[in-house]
């Protein structure tokens, strides 16, 4: 199968989104925890490092789910590949 331009945009734009949630996945998952002592202040109540680790993680790889499924909904709109029902 040839790829046509609109295939290639598609597909480029797809691993930019890609390269920038993973980028902030690793950023959440190791260098937060890795400076994690350093952040050493109280955040509803608790120590930043303690919630970062137990809940502010968590609540940040549910939203890059969230975006990427919602941006990709938008993306295969834009560019004609939609889920048809037949």
């Amino acid at each position: 199968m040839q790829l046509t331009e609109n295939h290639r945009r598609y597909w480029r734009k797809n691993l930019n989104i890609m390269a920038i949630l993973l980028a902030i996945w690793f950023v959440v998952t190791f260098v937060v925890s890795y400076f994690a002592r350093e952040l050493s202040f109280n955040f509803f109540g608790w120590p930043f490092s303690f919630w970062m680790g137990a809940q502010g993680s968590l609540v940040v790889y549910c939203l890059i789910v969230w975006f990427y499924a919602s941006y990709m909904d938008r993306l295969d709109i834009e560019h004609g590949f939609e889920e048809r029902e037949e």
